[in-house]
């Protein structure tokens, strides 16, 4: 069976996702104290094929050399190592050059320590499209440096958008991807192909599916769902709501306007409703909280869910998350997608299982990043 690891982990979307595409994952790390509790009870209790660890504690106090020795003796080896270092730096909510010099910027480099040491086959990071802005070049930059001095080819970063695999939610995210120099089929491209697609377009792309719109995420929710909570609103707030359409709206609809929104009308998103016949936004790590962008329930006056959230997310019902609803929302906006993964790891998995039509020549596929 192919072995994976999980570098900043989560509540464990990019680990379910490895295990659904036929991964044992070894081993985690992840040092929120609720997404720790969510990952075990998830993923190394229910899910996980064999048993994997999680490690809890600042990954930067862990030594890749231990446990690299400690999950892989013997010549075994780590197929495919994962993580989504926190992204918040690289955020294109900053602006006037902030995010450059903040210190988790460089968990993108803490992260390439494990490769160099776990010697994974494959290697995929994920973050946010802001890590492509100018001001971050020279993380990148020295990423990618790395990466061909330990041995690796490195794909050109890509964005892809979820909303391409059939995923309720327009989620753009980067994805690199690193190959062993020795791992070199032909007939593999990078990115996967998308799957859908906007409907005003299919007539010109045959093959694809329309988006899948939000709509389904709003069906009942099972019975003692402890995630099956929303914020609790304030009557002035709810007056708000009552104000904003029905599937959409914004905040200039529902007449709320306080002192933050007269020095900075951009804010035009908050108060909003989720559209169900569409796509939903972007799950943030404040996705349950309607002050924060598009999350106000289609028709309810409420914001979502936990648990509608993480459907939007493509968490399965019975995957639970432990620490209330902030940290579960926060969990829930910092994973990947469960299903976007699962397609994305299924596509790379026709790296480490070679089939005969694989040859040497990948060369116009993998162009050097610069």
């Amino acid at each position: 069976m192919l072995k994976a690891v999980d570098l900043f982990a989560g509540a464990g979307g990019f680990s379910l996702a490895a295990i659904l595409a036929g991964f044992k994952l070894e081993f985690a790390v992840e040092n929120d104290k609720h997404a720790v509790v969510t990952y075990k009870n998830n993923i190394c209790d229910k899910y996980s094929l064999e048993n994997t660890t999680i490690y809890s504690e600042n990954i930067e106090a862990l030594s890749p050399k231990e446990l690299n020795a400690e999950h892989f003796p013997n010549k075994s080896r780590c197929d495919l190592l994962l993580g989504g270092p926190p992204c918040q730096g690289f955020s294109t909510h900053r602006i006037c050059d902030s995010g450059v010099d903040d210190p988790r910027n460089n968990l993108i480099h803490t992260y390439f320590k494990f490769v160099k040491t776990v010697k994974p086959r494959v290697f995929l990071m994920e973050n946010v499209p802001g890590i492509l802005w100018e001001r971050h070049k020279d993380y990148l930059e020295q990423f990618y440096l790395e990466g061909a001095k330990a041995g690796y080819e490195l794909f050109k970063p890509v964005v892809i958008d979820a909303r391409d695999f059939g995923i309720p939610q327009r989620r753009k995210r980067v994805f690199i991807l690193g190959l062993e120099k020795n791992i070199v089929p032909t007939n593999f491209d990078w990115p996967p192909s998308p799957t859908h697609a906007d409907s005003k377009i299919l007539n010109t792309s045959p093959g694809l599916l329309p988006w899948v719109s939000c709509e389904n995420v709003f069906s009942e929710a099972v019975v003692n769902d402890i995630n099956n909570l929303h914020m609790n609103h304030g009557q002035e707030l709810i007056e708000a709501f009552k104000n904003t359409p029905i599937n959409g709206g914004s905040r200039k609809d529902s007449g709320r306007v306080l002192p933050c929104h007269k020095k900075h009308n951009g804010h035009k998103d908050v108060y909003g409703r989720i559209d169900p016949y569409l796509p939903a936004p972007t799950m943030t790590t404040a996705c349950i909280n309607p002050s924060k962008g598009r999350f106000v329930h289609p028709v309810e006056h409420h914001g979502i869910t936990a648990r509608q959230a993480a459907r939007i997310q493509t968490f399965p019902d019975d995957f639970v998350f432990y620490g209330g609803l902030t940290a579960a929302g926060k969990q829930i906006g910092n994973a990947v997608p469960v299903q976007l993964g699962k397609v994305i790891i299924e596509h790379i998995t026709t790296l480490l299982i070679p089939t005969s039509t694989n040859t040497n020549n990948i060369a116009n596929e993998m162009e050097e990043f610069a």
